[in-house]
């Protein structure tokens, strides 16, 4: 088949150390049909690298929709992604949109209105791809007694984790203008989910929350074991007097000290779960663990860095043998990315619903505020906007 016209809005990190790599290997799937970047310098180096017309690189979105020559957009830059997704519809173009689509229900339910009749988006949770995670569906799918879920995330510092990937970044610092354009934003978003709470729970809310604890939160969706209910949830942040590595960037999107959270609650089924998120300045390797303990064993899933391409997720299942424990661990090297990008190609194509859409992506946001919620009730600081509703409404 023709391979699909693909605009690329966005050359970041996400871009570079995943998206661009991928594409490029897959001509039987994909053009890279256009480009859209701020930085001249960045957007210059990468356009080179992989091939991409000068009058096909554009400085501003509007324009690249506007120059045609499309059949789909990805949208990679950083922050909500509401606006850049109803521009792609309006001009006839299905997305593959990285989390987050936005950080508030509001925003969702703006899209939700807005959505042609076609599957016409994805949300960019590669891990309901992995087929680690498929075949743990399909195990979780045959279980009456699921006694718990247990996520536990061990989060290196963002730059030891993209070193592999060589990033380029800009010489230049960003226009004052566009960075007064995204801290209004920024604030006008922290007003609209969380009313006049302090910028440590914005921080959290929006980074470790809605930008990293959400990927488990879809794996628990792709489980079947999406949490009914938030009873506990604390953030609290540490130091250590041998730490050696600086949070670096992170301070920046995380705060000078980057936060720990835990959450526990009830499962629809009436087992428990427990999420566990940890940023370790020195620990020199990203670890997450979904477990799934029920009456004749477990289920585990352990991700190793997104940002390592090919690097196999393990499925370690438990069970009885005979009177002895069965331990059977499955690996694959299929790329979690990879088959993300078959399913959107997919999409476009032949309209295939993708794993995650509008309805997941709300789920999650709504899952984020429900721990927020639950962290307000315990530490008893005031929050309000969308979380404040669902604190006045008990939903928790």
């Amino acid at each position: 088949m023709t391979p699909v016209r693909v605009g690329v809005a966005g050359l970041g990190a996400v871009a570079q150390a995943v998206h661009l790599p991928l594409m490029a290997r897959r001509p039987d799937l994909v053009t890279i049909a256009a480009t859209c970047e701020r930085a001249t310098d960045v957007h210059t180096q990468l356009a080179d690298r992989y091939g991409i017309p000068r009058r096909r690189r554009f400085a501003r979105y509007e324009d690249m929709l506007a120059a045609g020559g499309l059949d789909a957009v990805l949208i990679l830059p950083r922050g909500t992604h509401t606006e850049a997704v109803k521009q792609a519809w309006a001009a006839g173009l299905p997305v593959l949109c990285e989390k987050p689509v936005a950080y508030t229900t509001a925003e969702v339910d703006d899209l939700v209105a807005a959505q042609p009749a076609y599957p016409a988006i994805l949300v960019g949770y590669m891990k309901q791809y992995d087929p680690a995670v498929v075949e743990a569906a399909r195990l979780v799918a045959g279980l009456d007694d699921v006694r718990s879920v247990e996520v536990t995330v061990l989060h290196p510092p963002s730059a030891p984790q993209l070193d592999i990937a060589h990033i380029v970044t800009s010489a230049t610092p960003p226009p004052p203008a566009l960075v007064a354009a995204r801290d209004a934003e920024d604030e006008c978003l922290r007003r609209a989910a969380l009313g006049e709470a302090g910028p440590d729970v914005w921080r959290t809310y929006r980074v470790s929350l809605i930008g990293s604890l959400a990927h488990d939160l879809s794996v628990m969706r792709s489980l079947g074991t999406r949490p009914a209910t938030v009873e506990h949830a604390d953030v609290w942040r540490q130091v250590s007097a041998s730490q050696v590595r600086d949070p670096g960037r992170d301070r920046r999107s995380m705060g000078d000290i980057p936060p720990q959270i835990s959450a526990t609650g009830v499962l629809a089924g009436g087992g428990r779960f427990r999420l566990a998120w940890h940023y370790l300045p020195d620990f020199p390797a990203y670890r997450e663990t979904v477990r799934v303990i029920h009456g004749a064993g477990s289920v585990e899933l352990v991700f190793p860095s997104p940002y390592l391409l090919n690097t196999p997720t393990e499925l370690i299942v438990t069970g009885p043998d005979r009177g002895a424990e069965s331990r059977v661990v499955r690996r694959s090297v299929v790329e979690a990315f990879e088959a993300q990008l078959e399913a959107f190609v997919a999409m476009v194509r032949d309209k295939t619903p993708p794993a995650t859409g509008l309805e997941g992506s709300r789920a999650d946001i709504v899952d984020c505020q429900r721990i927020i919620a639950a962290w307000s009730r315990l530490r008893g600081f005031p929050v309000g906007g969308e979380v404040g509703t669902l604190i006045e409404q008990g939903v928790v």
